[in-house]
């Protein structure tokens, strides 16, 4: 498959970038089709069952105060990911390689860290996709498990893998988003108690705003899109403007699902139902929209944790390769190992899926101060890596402001880990 992905970049190199005088539509339109395929692999990995999980979980503990914590998560996810796509778009070079050009040895240690994060991402999207199967049809979560990981490799060893992928995570984007909204609808949440948690919140709960935060822009994630704009060649000074609006509505797109979904859970909650299950946004879904709800529910959980499980392994390996030709020569295999031994890990670990969704996140929020501050020392004192660009002094100073709350809330996040873990 590496072969292919070669020759795929190879191609979205030169058709997404034509000479501006010959004003080929088929290249404007590989460009678009890239862009938007950055958009929705980046918003899909974040949408994936750890999202899903996560916001349903913090929903039954929080209720209308959950609102709050959406908001400064999204606020702070902007302010990443405005900086870490331009850096990276704009220099034209993965976060591991800006990383060893700061300081020799520095990108292999972001490489490590993000490998290790998206390892046990990847658990959980793999015990995600299990509860997508059981909500869909009862089957045991290790059984649902072994098989969603056998499809997914089955996915990506096939010859038209990334075109396949950008298709699908545009349709399972908007199906999520269609099927959230119809639900928040039919539930009937108390829409004014939610507007007056998001500014007065009852309850602020640090831990949660930085799980939040993991689970959408920590991690492999937020490099997710960046990686794939290398990889087709939009990068540079010239595509500014489509890389840092790509990045805006990824962002919107993942804001606007988490609202919805928690709309949906706070309406069967506020009513009164106690969700007790394992699977508890499928319980939700089921209450809001009957026996129908639950089996679409899974279909959309089982899609979303198949995406998530793909991204998450080509992201993280695309950390490792470019270190060695060697390596790059093997891309497929460690792929395929990645999951593999993401599947491993879930059959073996005695975790509840849904706690290892949850730490997951929380896991992604610890990891992402590292690889923001790098790409923020870059935009700050290495413009010579940005090709003459002069960085915005105003998104520096949200950028670093951005850097210091990630730092802040991660420490008060260690703790927390070790409860969700025991």
């Amino acid at each position: 498959m590496s072969e292919n992905l070669d020759s795929s970049r190879a191609s979205e190199s030169t058709e997404v970038t034509p000479d501006p005088e010959s004003g080929g539509k088929k290249g404007s339109g590989v460009k678009r089709s890239t862009l938007l395929g950055a958009v929705f692999l980046m918003a899909t990995s974040a949408i994936g069952p750890g999202f899903i999980t996560q916001t349903t979980t913090f929903t039954v503990q929080m209720g209308a105060a959950f609102a709050f914590a959406i908001l400064i998560s999204i606020i702070v996810d902007i302010a990443v990911q405005l900086n870490v796509w331009r850096v990276i778009g704009v220099s034209g070079m993965r976060a591991q390689e800006l990383g060893n050009k700061v300081l020799p040895g520095l990108g292999i240690l972001m490489a490590v860290l993000v490998v290790f994060g998206g390892l046990v991402f990847n658990i959980g999207n793999v015990a995600g996709a299990s509860l997508g199967l059981d909500a869909m049809m009862g089957l045991d979560v290790k059984i649902g498990g072994a098989i969603s990981a056998a499809l997914a490799i089955g996915i990506f060893l096939s010859k038209k893998a990334g075109l396949a992928m950008d298709r699908i995570v545009v349709l399972l984007g908007v199906i999520m988003i269609g099927l959230t909204l119809y639900v928040a609808i039919v539930a009937g949440p108390p829409v004014g108690e939610a507007i007056k948690q998001t500014v007065l919140p009852d309850d602020i709960d640090f831990l949660v705003i930085t799980t939040l935060i993991g689970g959408t822009v920590g991690g492999y994630i937020t490099y997710a899109g960046a990686h794939r704009l290398v990889d087709a060649g939009v990068t540079g000074p010239k595509n500014i403007v489509d890389v840092s609006r790509s990045s805006i509505i990824s962002l919107l797109v993942t804001g606007l699902m988490r609202v919805l979904l928690f709309l949906a859970i706070f309406g069967v909650v506020a009513g009164g139902v106690a969700l007790t299950s394992d699977n508890m946004a499928a319980e939700a879904f089921g209450h809001a929209a009957g026996e129908v709800g639950v089996r679409m529910f899974g279909v959309i959980l089982w899609g979303a944790a198949l995406t998530s499980v793909v991204g998450a392994s080509y992201t993280s390996v695309s950390f490792i390769v470019t270190f060695s030709p060697k390596l790059k020569e093997r891309q497929n295999w460690l792929v395929v190992g990645f999951i593999a031994i993401s599947a491993g890990f879930f059959l073996l670990l005695d975790q509840a899926p849904a706690n290892l969704l949850i730490l997951a996140g929380a896991l992604n929020g610890l990891i992402l101060p590292v690889g923001f501050g790098v790409l923020m020392w870059v935009a700050a004192r290495r413009t010579d890596l940005l090709k003459g660009y002069r960085y915005p002094r105003y998104l520096l100073v949200i950028g670093v402001l951005a850097w210091v709350l990630t730092l802040y809330l991660g420490w008060n996040s260690l703790s927390g880990i070790a409860d969700l873990w025991s």
